[in-house]
């Protein structure tokens, strides 16, 4: 048997302080994803160049994160400009039973997720669907995903035909996810949950349930406005 890698094993041993044990198949996958980056790194840029000595912290432990904040009777899971494969291909692997769909514009992004799933050997290989995620047809499904994306009102437009009514979103945001709440909330009514980031102090994973645009609810019927009123 192999050694294990430094960085999968320190990688397993936060999993397991998180109470989340990740079998020796799983870990596989996800050394099989880590070296596949690696190698495709030196011909396009998949990951910032200053975290590549650092990816199962800064690019895989940040994906798992996701794991125990996904329903269980979640079925299906769509990734928005899934990039490198994180957190798309980490949730992949660590939830076998999800179905999920990676969406990506660049034609050589998209190569590299084709790869990295098929190597990875994955129990449900991903859908990969080349596009913009305003133009591909849509994907609904039970989870949305999106890492250094978008700004937070943004993604909320992008995955709105994305999702299925019950969705929940999964977003990870920066040391400024305050202001994009605050923002977003001009336009949409936003249930959500933030958790404190386990690979960066500053960082959050906004957890977002059923959402809608302010304006479906300013164009609540006059008649029910009126009995709302009546009933205070």
């Amino acid at each position: 048997m192999s050694p294990i890698p430094t960085g999968q094993k320190q990688f397993l041993r936060e999993m397991h302080q998180l109470g989340l044990d990740v079998s020796r198949e799983t870990a596989d996958q996800l050394e099989v994803l880590a070296s596949t980056l690696e190698r495709w790194q030196k011909a396009i840029n998949l990951v910032s160049r200053t975290t590549l000595g650092d990816v199962w912290r800064r690019h895989v432990l940040d994906s798992a994160q996701l794991k125990p904040l996904i329903p269980e009777a979640a079925k299906t899971l769509t990734d928005l400009g899934s990039g490198a494969g994180f957190p798309g291909l980490v949730v992949a692997a660590l939830r076998a039973d999800l179905e999920v769909t990676l969406i990506e514009s660049d034609a050589r992004k998209a190569a590299f997720l084709g790869e990295a799933a098929r190597r990875m050997r994955l129990e449900k290989p991903p859908k990969i669907v080349i596009g913009r995620i305003e133009a591909v047809p849509p994907a609904p499904a039970d989870v949305i995903t999106a890492r250094a994306l978008a700004p937070l009102g943004q993604l909320l437009a992008w995955g709105e035909r994305h999702r299925t009514d019950t969705a929940i979103c999964l977003f990870h945001k920066g040391k400024g996810w305050q202001a994009e709440v605050t923002e977003a909330m001009k336009d949409w009514d936003i249930p959500h949950q933030a958790f404190n980031s386990v690979t960066d102090l500053d960082a959050v994973i906004l957890r977002i349930g059923p959402y809608r645009a302010t304006a479906l609810r300013d164009r609540q019927p006059e008649g029910r406005r009126r009995q709302d009123h009546d009933g205070d």
